[in-house]
């Protein structure tokens, strides 16, 4: 069996005729799918599927993509799961409250069932590369383990969404480099990956709030960088 075929997909969308040609197309391909056709009912499914990846869509009755991207995301059993949402919106502040949430991805619709496969493999060819970098920095009073995705500090532990935590582990890793919005857009969500550059202030703001502001600095008009000291 395949890396491909031991993979879990969540399918969420209101609209029937999307989840069946998703779900042929993943199944197609060797994914195991499991589907849901409101919020609600995705978390519980998520929550006992345990699906590698979720395509959500954004407008549902009872609960929104939104809200149900960030109550995944709460929960830690799931906190690795890549998430993909799926929208017919084109409205930027739809695009930034996704990622502001913890999405992976953004996909406008109608979707294309062979672009969405590669989209996804590029996600999982990505995160692979990552796992082979080492997988504890130690700054000053801050340990960042990626292989926990944890933070601690003066040894109080600090969870951090995936892509706020890459984030941070990329700077750290990189300490005293400064990195334009478009070259950390590139690094932490991909360059098949549209995302805009105000997404990195609104993740570079949020890591600030839970770590303290003494360790990413703000490099006026250039970009952000990682300070040692």
């Amino acid at each position: 069996m395949s890396e491909k075929q031991k993979l879990k997909v969540l399918v969420v969308d209101d609209e029937e005729d999307i989840i069946e040609i998703l779900t042929y197309n993943l199944e197609k391909e060797g994914y195991e799918v499991s589907t849901a056709n409101n919020g609600v009912k995705a978390v519980k499914n998520a929550i006992s599927f345990k699906p590698d990846v979720i395509l959500l869509d954004i407008m549902m009755p009872n609960q929104d993509g939104v809200e149900t991207c960030r109550q995944i995301r709460e929960i830690p059993e799931l906190k690795n799961t890549f998430i993909i949402f799926l929208t017919a919106r084109s409205e930027e502040y739809s695009e930034v409250a996704a990622f502001d949430v913890g999405a992976d991805d953004y996909i406008h619709k109608p979707i294309k069932p062979r672009a969405l496969i590669s989209r996804i493999g590029a996600l999982f060819r990505r995160e692979t590369k990552k796992e082979t970098d080492s997988n504890q920095i130690a700054v000053r009073d801050l340990i960042i383990d990626r292989s926990s995705y944890t933070i601690s500090k003066d040894g109080q532990i600090i969870i951090l969404p995936k892509k706020e935590f890459e984030l941070l582990y990329f700077l750290a890793k990189n300490p005293n480099m400064v990195f334009s919005r478009d070259e950390l857009l590139k690094n932490i969500w991909g360059a098949d990956v549209f995302v805009l550059a105000r997404t990195v202030d609104v993740h570079i703001r949020k890591v600030r709030e839970k770590i303290g502001d003494d360790y990413i600095f703000t490099v006026k008009g250039v970009g952000y960088k990682f300070n040692l000291l």
